[in-house]
């Protein structure tokens, strides 16, 4: 994980997303996947950018399967917003900067 974004694991959701005071951004992500390591260095500065206001947490789809099944998780990238522990926005595939301060502007204070 980088410096500002947490490790969201089958085991931790409830506590770091669910009972979240924050909105928090998850970045469903898999080690093999080309996209997912293109588009790490943007999710971890809009972490860095946003710290205070909102968590980032990345969940690694081989390792947390349930969380993954859950959410309908069926291509990676794949992120997805949620406030007061429901999903309020989502993108799929390796979108830019721009479109994940679009997509997170509006929930965060």
């Amino acid at each position: 994980m980088g410096k500002f974004t947490v490790d969201i694991t089958d085991a931790n959701f409830e506590q770091e997303v669910s009972a979240s005071g924050v909105p928090v951004l998850l970045d469903f992500w898999a080690e093999w996947c080309g996209p997912c390591r293109m588009i790490a260095p943007t999710v971890e500065g809009v972490a860095e950018e946003y710290t205070g206001k909102m968590k980032v947490g990345k969940v690694n789809v081989d390792e947390n399967g349930e969380t993954a099944m859950r959410y309908n998780i069926r291509g990676i990238p794949t992120l997805l917003l949620f406030k007061d522990g429901k999903v309020v926005d989502q993108r799929v595939g390796a979108v830019g900067k721009s479109d994940i301060v679009k997509m997170i502007t509006p929930h965060v204070a």
